[in-house]
């Protein structure tokens, strides 16, 4: 048999065993709920590889060379073989662009070898060492037989043995993808990752609300409890799972991982790929949940007891840094808050203060069991109008959960301080204001965040306003993007907006000879990386004459304070506290001062003991500069 006809069978041979190993995995993919798709994502697949997953692989310069030479060469590699030798065509031209597409591929595979020859330890090990060595074999091997293709008969005798190494190179090197998606090894990725992007269980990351997430109104009337094992995951997600690289970014990202609690978010999207399989979770080779045992566990048994610890679970902080940095685009906090539903609303078993913290909501409407009149005590020498049912205001300012707080209460003064000196007209609800709902929905108690929204949208209703402001970020996402498939659309501004803006048009009337200081800040969670705000507290400190040192990890790498999710309620313990941990980083700016702009963040930050930076909230900074009237 020639070489072509040998390549020709070969790639028919791989594509067959691809095939079977395609329909394997989709069989477990299928084992999931029905989800709706549309087929066109099929069509957006190339736009959304070279644009929105690569944004993300691009911050890492050296990975993003070695991907698009690897990966780059390899698709090629294919297209041109399917062409030339699974069209049987055998036209020289093909045989050059294969050879300087196995070429590339090949100087992509070393670049990924080099890696792993002094990898970082969020890379898991295992099958993952092999693959740049199979990469190798099939670059090497596409690339003799592009060579023996264009040589003829030149090569004389050592055709045969080259022939024979080109096959070899090209069926090794071919098996790590051909058997790779039915066996799940590490090229099932590649396979999984396209059909990823084209069903994405959030499809608005790839139009312009990229800061929504996938945390759906369950119908409580349809017994839609959440998910309690893998089956209960929509078809599309347990597709997300296996797109999962490995490459552990999540896992440096993770504050809850940094801090020694039992979280890993690289394992936890493992774990879900073992339930999928059924599997015994031996084959991972990568950093387990601290302090856990590997586990097994089957896809129609359930996940918490099995494949994950009930403290794992509730580790999350929810504050998407995990998210944020997958190259793959895996929904790692959406998949938490799904498992947590289940758990709440048929178990409400929620550890520490949660349970304490979500009865509180349903009973006061207040996280912390507060009078809803004490709401606005510390403005009742500020001359703010509570609003009427019925009567109108340009400004509506919805102070959140913090307002029971005494040290943010200097805040929130503060803030109608600015507002009022710049002639915005203002108002509060006074004690109508009841929570939004946002812990309820991170703890999983879907069916009272849906009690709270519902109250919260049927109190506005009775108000005229232009704007809402607030400074609770948390608070400020809820209606924003969480509120509008509930049918609750409004518009409102995090109040660093609002007095960004206000500086802009020089309606502030501030000191002329203000002292020019140096400070550090903390970006809140839930304002940057779930909204995408980070320009407009660095506007307003520039606005207002103040330096700000940037820490390292800041913007949308900001260090959780610890809050988010619950956490400040399960509090699970682990080795450090995170809020420890972000004062650590703001002990490393050399700042005296760390400027705030979140309740919450301004709780936890405040609570770090010892010696320490001074927490000032945003609105304070700026009170400071006004000229007194």
């Amino acid at each position: 048999m020639t070489l072509p006809l040998a390549l020709t069978g070969l790639f028919w041979l791989g594509a067959a065993l691809l095939s079977l190993g395609l329909a394997r995995r989709a069989a477990l993919w299928r084992q999931g709920r029905d989800a709706q798709v549309a087929w066109s994502g099929l069509f957006a697949i190339p736009k959304r590889y070279f644009v929105d997953l690569h944004h993300v692989v691009a911050r890492d310069p050296f990975i993003a060379r070695a991907h698009v030479a690897v990966a780059g060469g390899a698709i090629a590699v294919l297209a041109l073989a399917a062409a030339n030798y699974g069209l049987m065509l055998y036209l020289p031209a093909l045989d050059v662009l294969m050879l300087l597409a196995a070429v590339m591929m090949f100087a992509g595979a070393l670049l990924v070898r080099s890696r792993r020859q002094s990898p970082p330890p969020r890379l898991s090990k295992g099958a993952w060492n092999r693959l740049p060595k199979s990469l190798l074999l099939f670059a090497v091997g596409a690339g003799l037989a592009a060579v023996l293709a264009l040589s003829g008969d030149a090569l004389g005798s050592a055709a045969k043995l080259l022939a024979l190494l080109a096959l070899a190179g090209l069926t090794l090197g071919g098996a790590e993808l051909a058997l790779g998606i039915g066996l799940g090894g590490p090229m099932k990725h590649a396979v999984a990752g396209l059909l990823h992007l084209a069903f994405h269980p959030r499809q608005e990351r790839f139009s312009g609300n990229k800061r929504s997430t996938d945390l759906k109104p369950l119908d409580l009337d349809a017994n839609d409890f959440g998910v309690e094992k893998p089956v209960d995951f929509a078809w599309n997600r347990l597709l997300s799972f296996d797109a999962c690289v490995q490459c552990g970014k999540c896992e440096a990202a993770c504050p809850a991982y940094a801090a020694g609690q039992p979280l890993n978010p690289k394992k936890l999207i493992q774990d879900m790929v073992t339930g999928l399989a059924s599997g015994d979770g031996q084959g991972y080779a990568g950093n387990p949940h601290p302090g856990q045992a590997l586990r097994g566990g089957d896809a129609q048994q359930p996940i918490l007891g099995g494949l994950l610890a009930e403290d794992t679970l509730w580790s999350c902080t929810t504050c998407r840094a995990c998210v944020q940095e997958c190259p793959m685009l895996i929904e790692h906090v959406d998949t938490v808050v799904s498992l947590r539903r289940h758990v709440t609303l048929t178990r409400g078993t929620v550890p520490n203060k949660g349970a304490e913290a979500l009865a509180n909501l349903r009973d006061t409407d207040t996280v912390g069991g507060y009078p809803l009149a004490a709401r606005y005590h510390w403005a009742v020498d500020l001359n703010v109008p509570v609003l009427l049912p019925g009567e109108h205001a340009d400004w509506l300012l919805l102070a959140g959960e913090g307002a029971f707080d005494m040290r943010y209460q200097r805040a929130l003064r503060a803030l109608v301080q600015v507002l009022k000196a710049a002639g915005l007209k203002i108002a509060v609800l006074g004690e109508a204001e009841p929570d939004c709902g946002d812990l309820a929905r991170r703890l999983g108690d879907e069916a009272t965040f849906q009690q709270l929204a519902d109250k919260m949208m049927s109190t506005l209703r009775h108000y005229h306003f232009e704007h809402i402001v607030t400074p609770d970020p948390h608070l400020f996402h809820c209606l924003a993007n969480e509120y509008p498939a509930l049918g609750g659309n409004y518009r409102i501004q995090h109040h660093s907006q609002v007095i960004a803006e206000l500086l802009d048009k020089r309606q502030l009337p501030l000191k002329a000879d203000a002292e020019t200081t140096t400070i550090t800040y903390h970006d809140p969670c839930y304002l940057a990386r779930y909204n995408g705000e980070t320009d407009a507290p660095r506007r307003v400190f520039k606005g207002i004459g103040i330096k700000v040192v940037e820490m390292e990890r800041a913007g949308m790498k900001s260090r959780c304070c610890g809050w988010g999710g619950g956490a400040s309620f399960t509090d699970i313990p682990g080795e450090r506290r995170i809020p420890d941990m972000r004062m650590d980083d703001v002990r490393a700016t050399g700042a005296g001062t760390v400027a705030v702009a979140c309740p919450n963040c301004t709780a936890m930050l405040e609570g770090v003991v010892g010696e320490r930076a001074e927490v000032v909230e945003l609105a304070e900074l700026v009170a400071a500069r006004l000229v007194k009237a």
